[in-house]
């Protein structure tokens, strides 16, 4: 182990030229086993030791390890001796496979000239394995398939690999077959890694032109930015310029990422590396910024990634309305590592000053949430998640509606239009019934039927946005008994007919619980709101009376009785007037406790709203 570690050192150090880097990125389906795969292609190069590997080893965050998904892309170089004697550099780029992290894939594309496509022997082509091919595929990388999990007694490796074909349209030969669990395979995917992916195109003596595909905040060193050199060369101690900030820094320490950070004294053209240059303030750092010298500047930036489009908008309020500050220095750090976040200030009568953040998904708004509770210790309060709404007055405005507040009175209004998804779903045969029935029951209308094989058929359905945020992903594997993979991008707005749907408390509205909402479900909705809360507020001096309205029209109740002290238990017997006049005397000191009385919403209830189903 000394002797690998010591040659592997001495490698490191030695100038390689450009025609020995392979930068390449792992491409799959949720759990079909890019990270296992990972590990072993680790392993097989020396990257790391026996003694340094866990399972999931580029999964550093709790959070990953325990739900075992990727969220996090997470890049990494090894050193390859071939079997004809060279000596290469292997950039891995590991990323994950739900698609509210696709932003994240999108970002390790860019840095990439080639893809490994895994597969489940045991599953076939999923959704997410065909949007995730053509995001390599728009841009221009060679895609090498790789059937995984061939040690299962269920693989079905003749099947699969015809739908890789009819996929991709390569030969049988060109699909590797491997195992990450017991490593079968591995040396054959290096090999093919080195042949088959292409070298890093560049001029090496031209200006420096690197982007940055990633960022960390780190609270002793501050901002490190992880980027990929497309020409020149950045050396330690160099003058550079984030050229979309225009700011210019010191770039104090550089190097390549291996299992850590590893220090070099340059990092040339087509190579991985990171800059550490001592920045506090996370908005100098963007995402797909180039970096370039300030004395001898590239005419023109590399194109980077567009800009995320959130999906999913929710209100994000500390507990504690004097952490506000704390919430936003918070949010900017995570931002940093996690770019498809969004966010900006606004205010809310029952939970005060907070946040209005734009997320990719719900799973996203969940890890983020998490994620804010677990790195930075802040308690958060999440409303009611609802999507973004293009809506139109009569006097010919258009206005952008994120937020339930912002809607507009229905009488000033012409029309609202809401987002529309197209969904692939691909399931069993045996379960196109069920699946049809959810998403025609979620507003969807079908376009395309494709049976893939006689037994798995994809399903294309244009659905409202707003329909799928809160529970169709779960309904869906539960009528699928967990066999329908689903994958969906936008494809603009249509007309729909929305209402806003708005919670009172004893005549008082709930802004934190207001939804926008189709006039055909707010009555299923209202009610179902309504009765949570009244099993989630606790009971008062007073009656709570809890009631959906749109406008001023109630479409739901439900009442929280008081708490009954028993004032007449001191009168033994005696004149019936007597206990008339304490119970009367109680009855006025309920109405005017009723009048002043603050009714407290816990936590728990705005959680409960977003788990209604």
């Amino acid at each position: 182990m000394l002797y690998i570690t010591w040659k592997t050192r001495i490698f490191a150090y030695l100038f390689m030229c450009m025609e020995n880097i392979r930068n390449f990125c792992i491409i799959a389906h949720i759990d079909h086993g890019k990270s296992t795969l990972a590990d072993r292609l680790l392993q097989a190069t020396g990257a790391i030791s026996d003694r340094e590997l866990k399972e999931q080893t580029l999964d550093d965050m709790d959070l990953e390890r325990e739900r075992g998904i990727t969220i996090k892309s997470h890049a990494i170089q090894m050193n390859y001796k071939h079997t004809d004697g060279s000596e290469y550099v292997l950039n891995l780029i590991d990323t994950p496979g739900h698609v509210d992290f696709s932003y994240e894939v999108s970002r390790s594309i860019a840095a990439c000239e080639g893809a490994l496509l895994i597969v489940d022997a045991t599953q076939g082509i999923q959704a997410q394995t065909i949007s995730n091919l053509y995001l390599a595929l728009d841009h221009d990388l060679e895609i090498i398939p790789v059937l995984n999990k061939m040690d299962l007694p269920s693989a079905m490796p003749e099947e699969v690999s015809d739908q890789i074909v009819d996929l991709i349209g390569c030969d049988y030969e060109d699909i590797l077959k491997a195992s990450g669990k017991t490593g079968e395979g591995v040396d054959t995917v290096l090999d093919a890694i080195v042949n088959r992916i292409p070298s890093p195109k560049g001029d090496p003596k031209a200006p420096l032109r690197a982007m940055i595909f990633d960022s960390v905040f780190n609270p002793f060193r501050g901002i490190i930015a992880y980027y990929r050199v497309f020409s020149g060369e950045i050396k330690q101690g160099d003058k550079v310029k984030f050229m979309n900030t225009g700011r210019q820094y010191d770039a104090d320490e550089i190097g390549v990422l291996r299992l850590n950070q590893e220090k070099r004294k340059s990092v040339k053209t087509g190579d991985v590396g990171y800059i550490i240059s001592g920045i506090k303030v996370a908005k100098e750092v963007k995402v797909g910024d180039t970096i370039t010298h300030v004395d001898r500047q590239t005419p023109d930036a590399i194109k980077g990634f567009e800009d995320v489009k959130p999906m999913v908008f929710a209100g994000i309020y500390p507990v504690e309305t004097d952490e506000y500050e704390e919430l936003r220095e918070s949010l900017e750090k995570l931002q940093l590592n996690d770019a498809s976040l969004t966010f900006e200030p606004e205010s809310s009568a029952a939970l005060g000053f907070g946040f209005r953040c734009g997320f990719l998904g719900m799973l996203h708004m969940e890890i983020v949430q998490e994620r804010l509770e677990r790195e930075f210790d802040m308690t958060v309060i999440t409303t009611v998640p609802n999507v973004s709404y293009n809506a139109r007055t009569k006097k010919g405005e258009d206005l952008k509606v994120t937020n339930p507040s912002e809607f507009p009175d229905p009488t000033l209004l012409d029309y609202v239009e809401e987002p529309y998804i197209s969904a692939q779903i691909i399931t069993k045969a045996d379960f196109v019934g069920t699946v049809m029935t959810l998403c025609i029951e979620k507003r969807g209308v079908l376009q395309n039927q494709t049976y893939l094989t006689s037994d798995r058929v994809e399903l294309s359905f244009h659905i409202p946005l707003a329909e799928i945020v809160f529970d169709f992903y779960d309904r869906l594997k539960t009528v699928s008994k967990g066999y329908a993979s689903f994958d969906y991008h936008p494809i603009g707005y249509k007309q729909s007919a929305l209402v806003k749907l708005d919670i009172l408390l004893n005549g008082d509205q709930v802004d934190a619980l207001s939804a926008l909402i189709h006039r055909d479900n707010a009555f299923t909705l209202g009610k179902k709101i309504c009765a949570k809360l009244r099993e989630l507020i606790p009971r008062q001096q007073f009656e709570i009376a809890i009631q959906a309205a749109i406008g001023n029209k109630i479409i739901a109740r439900e009442t929280v009785r008081a708490l009954r002290k028993d004032v007449t238990a001191k009168c033994y017997g005696g004149d019936i007037s007597r206990k008339r006049k304490l119970l009367e005397k109680q009855k006025k000191g309920k109405k005017r406790m009723r009048q002043v009385g603050n009714v407290e919403v816990p936590q728990s209830a705005f959680m409960a709203v977003l788990q209604l189903d």
